[in-house]
């Protein structure tokens, strides 16, 4: 069940989904990227796109709500979860609740949905700029892992306050009061990376090969502050001394060099006995393939941790794979990894679903009709 009201060009609806999903078909610019926006919304509280708040509401309109119920495969004949998002324009306000009760923290309620979402913008992982991979690890850890996004707050604070206290010409104890809340935070989000990605750096291997046919990629965390102990103290320790070593640095720049806000997850293929770059050397065709295995891996991360297939959103992803690689994703995709699929898709011959697996709706000027 999906309850909408004024988000984008959504208009007010209430949609009940069929158990095994629906395939969602019409043409550009008609709101089909928008719903799968709305579901999205329920499970980081962020557009997948990008945009910002007050982008999200109806043009001319100050409020939009979204509203969501979902069950899980395991709690069969228990009430389902609702999860509510509002988000009010002149005040800049936001309010979210689970089955009615406002947590004490917006970050509380993150995650409670259990969607992955596969979209031609995620090309943009693989091809943007280091923040754009950083932000992949952020979200992945942040819906599965518990404290993560605590500290990873913490850091952000702790590094805006060092930032703008070395900005504005602060006594050197000033500035340096903030390195201990820094190294530690940043110890506990360099520490879950580094795990994160050591845990599923087999699985996003297995996947590319398999949807490639043969070829082979690699994922590996590079962490911009030197760690010879992985431990929480060294770790810990280690912060400390790049942020010493750095300080000249820092206070020519007026900002911290050193720390997880310059780390990079450096996604590369695997050529004879080399690797190389994704981004600077992959094609089009190779660099989807990166960006579809780091989403079957995010899809493995909420299923382990919740014990729970999440929900698959397709936004017209297979639109520029070939024929052999579409087919593959489809087998992968399979085997109780997801849960429900919505997928959308501009015409009937462009959804890589054969005969009637999924029902059929249509999308017009934002309207859907069952």
């Amino acid at each position: 069940m999906l309850k909408l009201r004024l988000f984008r060009n959504l208009g007010d609806q209430e949609l009940s989904f069929p158990p095994e999903g629906v395939a969602i078909i019409g043409a550009n610019a008609q709101g089909k990227s928008n719903l799968l926006e709305a579901i999205y919304y329920l499970e980081t509280f962020r557009s997948f796109r990008g945009a910002r708040m007050e982008q999200l509401i109806a043009f001319g309109e100050d409020v939009f709500r979204v509203a969501g119920q979902v069950a899980s495969e395991n709690d069969a004949g228990g009430s389902p979860t609702e999860v509510a998002a509002a988000y009010e324009g002149s005040s800049r306000r936001r309010k979210v609740t689970i089955n009615g009760t406002e947590p004490e923290r917006i970050g509380d309620a993150i995650g409670r949905f259990g969607a992955v979402i596969f979209s031609p913008a995620d090309l943009g992982i693989v091809n943007g700029g280091p923040v754009r991979r950083r932000r992949f690890m952020d979200v992945a850890l942040s819906l599965n892992e518990e404290g993560y996004l605590v500290a990873l707050q913490s850091f952000r604070h702790a590094l805006a306050q060092r930032n703008a206290a070395l900005r504005s010409g602060q006594l050197e104890a000033v500035v340096r009061a903030w390195d201990e809340p820094l190294a530690r935070s940043a110890a506990t989000v360099m520490g879950a990376r580094r795990r994160w990605v050591s845990a599923w750096r087999d699985a996003f291997r297995g996947y590319y090969e398999e949807v490639s046919g043969g070829d082979s990629a690699t994922m590996t965390y590079v962490p911009k502050v030197a760690v010879d102990d992985w431990s929480d103290d060294g770790i810990y320790g280690a912060c400390r001394n790049a942020l010493d070593a750095r300080w000249a640095v820092d206070l020519r720049r007026k900002s911290t060099s050193a720390g997880p806000h310059r780390d990079e997850l450096l996604l590369a293929l695997v050529e004879g006995e080399s690797e190389v770059e994704a981004r600077a050397f992959g094609s089009g065709g190779q660099c989807r393939t990166v960006a579809l295995a780091l989403r079957l891996v995010e899809g493995d991360s909420i299923r382990k941790a919740r014990d729970s297939a999440p929900v698959l959103l397709l936004d017209d992803a297979f639109a520029e794979l070939d024929d052999a690689r579409r087919e593959r994703v489809l087998g992968l995709m399979g085997h109780d990894r997801f849960g429900q699929v919505i997928i959308t898709a501009p015409k009937e011959s462009d959804l890589p679903l054969q005969g009637d697996v999924l029902p059929r709706w249509g999308i017009n000027g934002g309207q859907i009709c069952a």
